[in-house]
Protein backbone atom coordinates (compact mmCIF):
# COMPACT_ATOMS: atom_id res chain seq x y z
CA UNK A 1 0.00 0.00 0.00
CA UNK A 2 3.09 2.60 0.65
CA UNK A 3 4.41 1.70 -2.94
CA UNK A 4 1.03 3.18 -4.40
CA UNK A 5 0.72 6.07 -1.93
CA UNK A 6 4.02 7.46 -3.58
CA UNK A 7 3.34 6.18 -6.91
CA UNK A 8 0.23 7.94 -6.76
CA UNK A 9 1.40 11.09 -5.44
CA UNK A 10 4.42 11.04 -7.70
CA UNK A 11 1.96 10.29 -10.80
CA UNK A 12 -0.68 13.47 -9.61
CA UNK A 13 2.82 15.78 -8.88
CA UNK A 14 4.08 15.77 -12.13
CA UNK A 15 1.05 15.21 -14.07
CA UNK A 16 -0.02 18.79 -12.39
CA UNK A 17 2.91 19.89 -13.20
CA UNK A 18 3.60 18.42 -16.51
CA UNK A 19 0.10 19.39 -17.94
CA UNK A 20 0.76 23.29 -16.69
CA UNK A 21 4.05 23.33 -18.49
CA UNK A 22 2.78 21.92 -21.74
CA UNK A 23 0.01 24.33 -21.26
CA UNK A 24 2.42 27.10 -20.99
CA UNK A 25 3.76 26.45 -24.69
CA UNK A 26 0.60 25.69 -26.16
CA UNK A 27 -1.22 29.43 -24.66
CA UNK A 28 2.12 30.90 -25.83
CA UNK A 29 1.92 29.16 -29.38
CA UNK A 30 -1.67 29.24 -29.88
CA UNK A 31 -1.48 33.44 -28.77
CA UNK A 32 0.64 34.10 -31.92
CA UNK A 33 -1.60 32.10 -34.00
CA UNK A 34 0.43 29.22 -34.45
CA UNK A 35 -1.38 25.98 -35.01
CA UNK A 36 -1.21 23.40 -32.24
CA UNK A 37 -1.79 19.55 -33.27
CA UNK A 38 -1.88 17.69 -30.02
CA UNK A 39 -1.62 18.45 -26.00
CA UNK A 40 -0.91 15.58 -23.84
CA UNK A 41 -0.43 14.52 -20.61
CA UNK A 42 2.07 11.53 -20.31
CA UNK A 43 3.26 9.58 -23.37
CA UNK A 44 1.55 7.01 -25.55
CA UNK A 45 -0.10 4.90 -26.28
CA UNK A 46 -2.93 6.93 -25.85
CA UNK A 47 -5.85 5.65 -23.37
CA UNK A 48 -8.03 8.27 -24.66
CA UNK A 49 -8.49 11.23 -26.15
CA UNK A 50 -10.55 14.23 -27.74
CA UNK A 51 -10.97 16.62 -30.36
CA UNK A 52 -11.46 20.25 -29.61
CA UNK A 53 -10.78 22.48 -32.69
CA UNK A 54 -7.49 22.39 -34.05
CA UNK A 55 -6.38 20.47 -31.49
CA UNK A 56 -6.56 16.88 -29.98
CA UNK A 57 -6.28 16.66 -26.34
CA UNK A 58 -5.54 13.31 -24.46
CA UNK A 59 -3.72 11.48 -21.91
CA UNK A 60 -1.03 9.19 -22.49
CA UNK A 61 -0.56 5.46 -20.74
CA UNK A 62 3.07 6.67 -19.23
CA UNK A 63 2.27 9.19 -17.39
CA UNK A 64 6.13 10.32 -16.25
CA UNK A 65 5.80 13.38 -18.94
CA UNK A 66 3.85 15.04 -21.73
CA UNK A 67 4.08 17.17 -25.29
CA UNK A 68 2.59 19.85 -26.95
CA UNK A 69 3.16 19.11 -30.79
CA UNK A 70 3.27 22.49 -32.48
CA UNK A 71 2.46 22.22 -36.64
CA UNK A 72 5.78 23.57 -38.22
CA UNK A 73 8.27 22.83 -35.06
CA UNK A 74 11.26 20.48 -35.09
CA UNK A 75 10.36 18.20 -32.03
CA UNK A 76 10.79 14.48 -30.50
CA UNK A 77 8.48 13.57 -33.08
CA UNK A 78 10.78 14.09 -35.70
CA UNK A 79 8.25 14.74 -38.35
CA UNK A 80 10.62 15.47 -41.57
CA UNK A 81 7.80 14.72 -44.04
CA UNK A 82 6.49 17.81 -42.82
CA UNK A 83 8.94 19.72 -42.15
CA UNK A 84 9.97 19.22 -46.13
CA UNK A 85 6.79 21.14 -47.08
CA UNK A 86 6.52 24.60 -47.95
CA UNK A 87 5.81 26.51 -44.39
CA UNK A 88 2.76 28.05 -43.92
CA UNK A 89 1.69 31.11 -41.77
CA UNK A 90 0.31 29.75 -38.81
CA UNK A 91 3.30 27.57 -38.30
CA UNK A 92 6.16 27.77 -35.88
CA UNK A 93 8.64 28.23 -38.59
CA UNK A 94 6.98 31.00 -39.95
CA UNK A 95 6.56 33.38 -36.97
CA UNK A 96 9.07 35.64 -35.83
CA UNK A 97 12.08 34.51 -33.83
CA UNK A 98 11.22 36.80 -30.90
CA UNK A 99 7.36 35.01 -30.79
CA UNK A 100 9.24 31.27 -31.47
CA UNK A 101 11.57 32.03 -27.95
CA UNK A 102 8.57 33.04 -26.05
CA UNK A 103 7.05 30.38 -27.14
CA UNK A 104 9.86 28.08 -26.17
CA UNK A 105 10.23 29.74 -22.58
CA UNK A 106 6.79 29.67 -22.17
CA UNK A 107 6.44 26.29 -20.12
CA UNK A 108 9.47 27.35 -18.07
CA UNK A 109 7.43 30.34 -17.20
CA UNK A 110 4.46 28.82 -15.79
CA UNK A 111 6.30 26.77 -13.96
CA UNK A 112 8.11 29.31 -12.24
CA UNK A 113 4.73 30.82 -11.33
CA UNK A 114 3.32 27.56 -10.39
CA UNK A 115 6.14 26.87 -8.05
CA UNK A 116 6.23 30.34 -6.44
CA UNK A 117 2.12 30.47 -6.00
CA UNK A 118 2.21 27.20 -3.90
CA UNK A 119 5.44 28.08 -1.97
CA UNK A 120 3.30 31.37 -1.16
CA UNK A 121 0.28 29.88 -0.08
CA UNK A 122 2.35 27.20 1.65
CA UNK A 123 3.52 30.07 3.92
CA UNK A 124 0.42 32.06 4.22
CA UNK A 125 -1.72 29.16 5.07
CA UNK A 126 0.66 27.27 7.56
CA UNK A 127 3.10 30.17 8.63
CA UNK A 128 6.68 28.84 10.65
CA UNK A 129 6.30 26.67 12.76
CA UNK A 130 10.17 25.59 14.29
CA UNK A 131 12.32 24.72 17.29
CA UNK A 132 14.26 27.26 18.33
CA UNK A 133 17.96 26.32 19.03
CA UNK A 134 17.78 27.99 22.50
CA UNK A 135 14.46 24.90 22.84
CA UNK A 136 16.70 21.96 21.46
CA UNK A 137 19.55 22.90 23.69
CA UNK A 138 17.42 22.11 26.96
CA UNK A 139 18.46 19.07 26.76
CA UNK A 140 20.69 18.66 23.54
CA UNK A 141 20.51 17.07 20.47
CA UNK A 142 20.33 12.80 19.41
CA UNK A 143 22.91 12.17 17.16
CA UNK A 144 22.62 9.42 14.48
CA UNK A 145 25.13 7.34 13.37
CA UNK A 146 26.24 9.40 10.59
CA UNK A 147 26.30 12.47 13.07
CA UNK A 148 28.53 10.21 15.40
CA UNK A 149 31.15 9.88 12.45
CA UNK A 150 31.76 13.55 11.83
CA UNK A 151 32.35 13.38 15.69
CA UNK A 152 28.50 14.37 17.00
CA UNK A 153 27.84 13.43 20.52
CA UNK A 154 24.34 12.44 21.73
CA UNK A 155 23.45 15.41 24.28
CA UNK A 156 25.76 17.93 22.46
CA UNK A 157 24.17 21.57 22.07
CA UNK A 158 24.80 23.10 18.74
CA UNK A 159 25.47 26.99 19.19
CA UNK A 160 27.14 28.06 15.57
CA UNK A 161 26.76 26.52 12.19
CA UNK A 162 29.54 27.77 10.04
CA UNK A 163 31.21 30.14 12.87
CA UNK A 164 27.80 32.29 13.40
CA UNK A 165 24.93 31.78 15.87
CA UNK A 166 21.44 30.61 14.34
CA UNK A 167 17.78 30.60 15.93
CA UNK A 168 15.95 28.26 13.68
CA UNK A 169 16.82 24.52 14.20
CA UNK A 170 16.24 23.56 11.15
CA UNK A 171 19.15 25.56 9.74
CA UNK A 172 21.74 22.93 11.32
CA UNK A 173 20.82 20.58 7.82
CA UNK A 174 20.42 23.49 5.95
CA UNK A 175 21.56 23.66 2.25
CA UNK A 176 24.03 25.96 2.96
CA UNK A 177 25.48 23.68 5.43
CA UNK A 178 26.05 20.58 3.00
CA UNK A 179 26.16 22.28 -0.32
CA UNK A 180 28.32 24.94 0.89
CA UNK A 181 31.89 24.37 1.14
CA UNK A 182 34.75 23.63 4.59
CA UNK A 183 30.93 23.87 6.53
CA UNK A 184 31.32 23.34 10.55
CA UNK A 185 29.11 23.16 13.51
CA UNK A 186 30.72 24.81 17.11
CA UNK A 187 29.18 22.75 19.69
CA UNK A 188 29.08 22.73 23.82
CA UNK A 189 30.20 19.52 24.97
CA UNK A 190 29.82 19.64 28.85
CA UNK A 191 30.61 22.93 29.17
CA UNK A 192 33.64 22.67 26.70
CA UNK A 193 33.51 23.92 23.22
CA UNK A 194 34.54 21.95 20.13
CA UNK A 195 34.69 22.13 16.45
CA UNK A 196 33.03 20.09 14.56
CA UNK A 197 34.30 19.69 10.38
CA UNK A 198 32.00 18.26 8.03
CA UNK A 199 33.37 16.61 4.55
CA UNK A 200 32.55 18.58 1.45
CA UNK A 201 31.11 15.45 0.11
CA UNK A 202 29.41 14.71 3.27
CA UNK A 203 25.97 15.24 1.12
CA UNK A 204 26.65 11.69 -0.57
CA UNK A 205 25.52 10.21 2.75
CA UNK A 206 22.62 11.62 3.05
CA UNK A 207 20.79 11.11 0.12
CA UNK A 208 18.53 8.33 1.71
CA UNK A 209 15.98 10.20 3.32
CA UNK A 210 15.66 7.77 6.58
CA UNK A 211 19.79 8.85 7.33
CA UNK A 212 18.65 12.85 6.88
CA UNK A 213 15.67 12.32 8.75
CA UNK A 214 18.06 10.51 11.75
CA UNK A 215 21.05 12.67 11.01
CA UNK A 216 20.79 15.28 14.33
CA UNK A 217 17.73 15.38 15.76
CA UNK A 218 16.51 17.31 19.37
CA UNK A 219 16.40 15.99 22.12
CA UNK A 220 12.62 15.36 23.20
CA UNK A 221 10.59 14.42 25.85
CA UNK A 222 7.22 13.32 24.92
CA UNK A 223 3.75 12.02 25.78
CA UNK A 224 1.06 10.09 23.55
CA UNK A 225 -0.42 12.43 21.01
CA UNK A 226 -2.36 9.70 19.44
CA UNK A 227 -3.76 5.88 19.59
CA UNK A 228 -3.42 3.46 16.81
CA UNK A 229 -6.90 1.58 17.10
CA UNK A 230 -5.95 -2.12 17.46
CA UNK A 231 -2.26 -1.82 18.28
CA UNK A 232 -0.52 -2.62 21.79
CA UNK A 233 -0.60 0.76 23.11
CA UNK A 234 -4.72 0.97 22.65
CA UNK A 235 -4.82 -3.22 23.68
CA UNK A 236 -2.41 -2.31 26.72
CA UNK A 237 -4.39 0.33 28.57
CA UNK A 238 -2.16 3.40 26.91
CA UNK A 239 -4.21 7.03 27.44
CA UNK A 240 -3.70 10.02 25.10
CA UNK A 241 -1.26 12.07 27.37
CA UNK A 242 0.47 9.24 29.24
CA UNK A 243 3.84 10.03 29.32
CA UNK A 244 5.89 6.58 29.56
CA UNK A 245 8.49 6.77 31.94
CA UNK A 246 10.12 3.26 32.19
CA UNK A 247 10.22 0.19 29.88
CA UNK A 248 11.35 -3.14 31.89
CA UNK A 249 13.36 -1.17 34.75
CA UNK A 250 15.02 1.29 32.08
CA UNK A 251 14.90 4.83 32.43
CA UNK A 252 12.46 6.91 29.66
CA UNK A 253 13.10 10.45 29.25
CA UNK A 254 13.35 11.20 25.67
CA UNK A 255 11.76 9.54 22.39
CA UNK A 256 14.63 8.47 20.71
CA UNK A 257 15.51 6.00 24.44
CA UNK A 258 12.01 4.26 24.01
CA UNK A 259 13.38 3.40 20.54
CA UNK A 260 16.06 2.18 21.31
CA UNK A 261 14.39 -0.17 24.09
CA UNK A 262 11.34 -1.30 21.27
CA UNK A 263 14.17 -2.32 18.84
CA UNK A 264 15.78 -4.69 21.51
CA UNK A 265 12.84 -5.89 22.99
CA UNK A 266 10.07 -6.53 19.68
CA UNK A 267 7.83 -9.73 19.79
CA UNK A 268 8.30 -9.77 23.67
CA UNK A 269 6.17 -8.40 26.42
CA UNK A 270 6.94 -5.86 28.71
CA UNK A 271 6.08 -3.78 31.72
CA UNK A 272 5.55 -0.55 31.14
CA UNK A 273 5.41 2.72 33.79
CA UNK A 274 3.86 5.78 32.65
CA UNK A 275 2.83 9.28 34.36
CA UNK A 276 -1.09 9.65 34.49
CA UNK A 277 -2.84 12.95 35.80
CA UNK A 278 0.53 13.16 38.28
CA UNK A 279 0.35 9.60 39.39
CA UNK A 280 2.32 6.16 38.21
CA UNK A 281 0.76 3.52 36.61
CA UNK A 282 2.32 0.00 35.53
CA UNK A 283 1.02 -1.67 32.36
CA UNK A 284 1.86 -4.59 30.42
CA UNK A 285 2.35 -4.18 26.67
CA UNK A 286 2.88 -6.61 23.94
CA UNK A 287 5.91 -5.01 21.19
CA UNK A 288 4.73 -5.45 17.74
CA UNK A 289 7.39 -7.80 15.45
CA UNK A 290 8.43 -4.49 13.94
CA UNK A 291 9.19 -2.88 17.28
CA UNK A 292 6.51 -0.27 17.82
CA UNK A 293 3.82 0.29 20.05
CA UNK A 294 1.34 1.76 17.68
CA UNK A 295 0.72 5.68 19.13
CA UNK A 296 1.98 8.43 17.50
CA UNK A 297 3.74 10.69 20.03
CA UNK A 298 3.43 14.51 20.53
CA UNK A 299 6.71 16.62 22.07
CA UNK A 300 7.02 18.46 24.64
CA UNK A 301 9.51 20.76 23.52
CA UNK A 302 8.08 24.21 22.77
CA UNK A 303 7.89 25.19 19.33
CA UNK A 304 7.85 28.87 17.76
CA UNK A 305 4.90 29.57 15.37
CA UNK A 306 4.97 32.46 13.21
CA UNK A 307 2.53 33.66 10.96
CA UNK A 308 2.73 35.75 7.98
CA UNK A 309 0.40 38.38 6.34
CA UNK A 310 -0.37 37.77 2.64
CA UNK A 311 2.56 40.95 1.55
CA UNK A 312 4.89 39.03 4.31
CA UNK A 313 3.85 35.58 2.58
CA UNK A 314 4.48 36.66 -1.03
CA UNK A 315 8.00 38.08 -0.41
CA UNK A 316 9.07 34.65 2.13
CA UNK A 317 7.18 32.41 -0.49
CA UNK A 318 9.08 33.79 -3.46
CA UNK A 319 12.00 33.50 -1.57
CA UNK A 320 11.90 30.10 -0.96
CA UNK A 321 11.02 29.33 -4.46
CA UNK A 322 14.22 30.78 -6.42
CA UNK A 323 15.95 28.83 -3.25
CA UNK A 324 15.19 25.69 -4.52
CA UNK A 325 16.55 26.97 -7.82
CA UNK A 326 19.83 28.39 -6.20
CA UNK A 327 19.96 24.90 -4.22
CA UNK A 328 19.93 23.23 -7.38
CA UNK A 329 22.83 25.46 -8.89
CA UNK A 330 24.92 24.64 -5.86
CA UNK A 331 24.23 20.82 -5.83
CA UNK A 332 26.02 20.93 -9.57
CA UNK A 333 28.22 23.05 -8.57
CA UNK A 334 29.47 20.29 -6.44
CA UNK A 335 29.14 17.51 -8.48
CA UNK A 336 31.11 19.29 -11.23
CA UNK A 337 33.99 19.91 -8.83
CA UNK A 338 34.39 16.72 -7.99
CA UNK A 339 33.05 16.73 -4.49
CA UNK A 340 30.15 14.65 -5.08
CA UNK A 341 29.71 11.83 -7.26
CA UNK A 342 26.33 12.02 -10.08
CA UNK A 343 25.29 8.92 -8.89
CA UNK A 344 25.04 9.61 -5.41
CA UNK A 345 23.01 13.05 -6.18
CA UNK A 346 21.03 12.11 -8.66
CA UNK A 347 17.61 11.18 -8.33
CA UNK A 348 14.74 9.50 -10.63
CA UNK A 349 11.38 9.08 -10.76
CA UNK A 350 11.64 6.21 -7.45
CA UNK A 351 13.86 8.30 -5.29
CA UNK A 352 11.73 11.62 -5.83
CA UNK A 353 8.63 9.30 -5.03
CA UNK A 354 10.28 8.44 -1.56
CA UNK A 355 10.77 11.62 -1.01
CA UNK A 356 6.56 12.07 -0.95
CA UNK A 357 6.19 8.89 1.45
CA UNK A 358 3.93 6.10 2.17
CA UNK A 359 1.38 8.21 3.77
CA UNK A 360 -0.72 10.93 1.70
CA UNK A 361 0.49 14.39 3.23
CA UNK A 362 -1.55 17.15 1.60
CA UNK A 363 0.90 19.35 3.11
CA UNK A 364 4.14 17.59 2.26
CA UNK A 365 2.53 16.77 -1.30
CA UNK A 366 2.13 20.83 -1.83
CA UNK A 367 5.59 21.62 -0.39
CA UNK A 368 7.44 18.77 -2.45
CA UNK A 369 5.03 19.54 -5.80
CA UNK A 370 5.86 23.22 -5.29
CA UNK A 371 9.79 22.30 -5.10
CA UNK A 372 9.73 19.79 -8.27
CA UNK A 373 7.57 22.77 -10.15
CA UNK A 374 11.16 25.01 -9.56
CA UNK A 375 13.25 22.02 -10.41
CA UNK A 376 11.43 20.90 -14.05
CA UNK A 377 12.16 25.12 -15.17
CA UNK A 378 15.60 24.71 -13.47
CA UNK A 379 15.78 21.60 -15.46
CA UNK A 380 14.00 22.42 -18.47
CA UNK A 381 16.23 25.90 -18.68
CA UNK A 382 19.43 23.74 -19.40
CA UNK A 383 21.17 24.50 -22.72
CA UNK A 384 20.81 20.78 -23.59
CA UNK A 385 19.65 20.36 -27.15
CA UNK A 386 15.56 18.90 -27.07
CA UNK A 387 14.97 21.10 -23.88
CA UNK A 388 13.55 23.66 -23.77
CA UNK A 389 16.52 25.68 -22.63
CA UNK A 390 18.64 23.91 -25.88
CA UNK A 391 15.74 25.82 -28.38
CA UNK A 392 15.85 29.20 -26.49
CA UNK A 393 19.41 29.23 -27.00
CA UNK A 394 19.62 28.72 -31.09
CA UNK A 395 16.52 30.84 -31.03
CA UNK A 396 18.68 33.48 -29.11
CA UNK A 397 21.61 32.93 -31.42
CA UNK A 398 19.35 33.72 -34.05
CA UNK A 399 17.64 36.77 -33.07
CA UNK A 400 21.48 38.33 -32.33
CA UNK A 401 22.92 37.39 -35.36
CA UNK A 402 20.08 37.89 -37.94
CA UNK A 403 20.91 33.89 -39.29
CA UNK A 404 18.14 31.28 -39.10
CA UNK A 405 20.04 27.62 -38.71
CA UNK A 406 19.18 24.93 -41.20
CA UNK A 407 16.51 22.83 -40.67
CA UNK A 408 19.22 19.73 -40.87
CA UNK A 409 21.00 21.67 -38.19
CA UNK A 410 17.88 21.55 -36.12
CA UNK A 411 16.75 17.99 -36.76
CA UNK A 412 20.45 16.66 -35.93
CA UNK A 413 20.87 18.85 -32.53
CA UNK A 414 17.25 17.15 -31.64
CA UNK A 415 18.63 13.72 -32.14
CA UNK A 416 21.74 14.54 -30.10
CA UNK A 417 19.61 16.40 -27.18
CA UNK A 418 17.03 13.09 -27.43
CA UNK A 419 19.83 10.36 -26.93
CA UNK A 420 21.22 12.57 -23.86
CA UNK A 421 17.62 12.75 -22.07
CA UNK A 422 17.11 9.13 -22.77
CA UNK A 423 20.69 8.16 -21.64
CA UNK A 424 20.45 10.72 -18.57
CA UNK A 425 16.81 9.24 -17.65
CA UNK A 426 18.00 5.19 -17.91
CA UNK A 427 20.93 6.61 -16.03
CA UNK A 428 18.87 7.88 -13.08
CA UNK A 429 16.12 4.90 -13.14
CA UNK A 430 18.97 2.76 -12.51
CA UNK A 431 20.89 4.77 -10.04
CA UNK A 432 17.16 4.55 -7.96
CA UNK A 433 16.91 0.57 -8.30
CA UNK A 434 20.79 0.23 -7.74
CA UNK A 435 20.55 2.88 -4.25
CA UNK A 436 17.10 1.22 -3.53
CA UNK A 437 18.58 -2.75 -3.73
CA UNK A 438 22.01 -2.04 -2.21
Amino acid sequence: MEILIMAGQLILGLSILVGLHEWGHMAAAKLFGMRVEKYFIGFPPKIFSFQKGETEYGIGAIPLGGFVKISGMIDESMDTEAMSQEPQPWEFRSKPAWQRLIVMLGGIIVNVIVGIIIFIAIAYHEGKQFLSINEVNRYGIVAGELAQEIGLKTGDKIIRVNGKPFTDFSDVISSDVFLGSNSSYTVDRNGQEVQIEIPNNFIEKLSDPDEKRNFIRALEPFKIGELIPGMPAEKAGLAVGDEITAINGTPIHFFHELQAQLEKLKGKEVALVVQRGGAQQSLKAAISEDGTLGFYPESLLNFTVVQYTFGEAVAVGTENAFGVVYNNIKGFGKIFRGEVSASKALSGPIGIARMFGGVWDWGRFWQLTGLLSMVLAFMNALPIPALDGGHAVILSYEIISGRKPSDKFLENAQKVGMVLLLGLMAFAIFNDVWKAVF
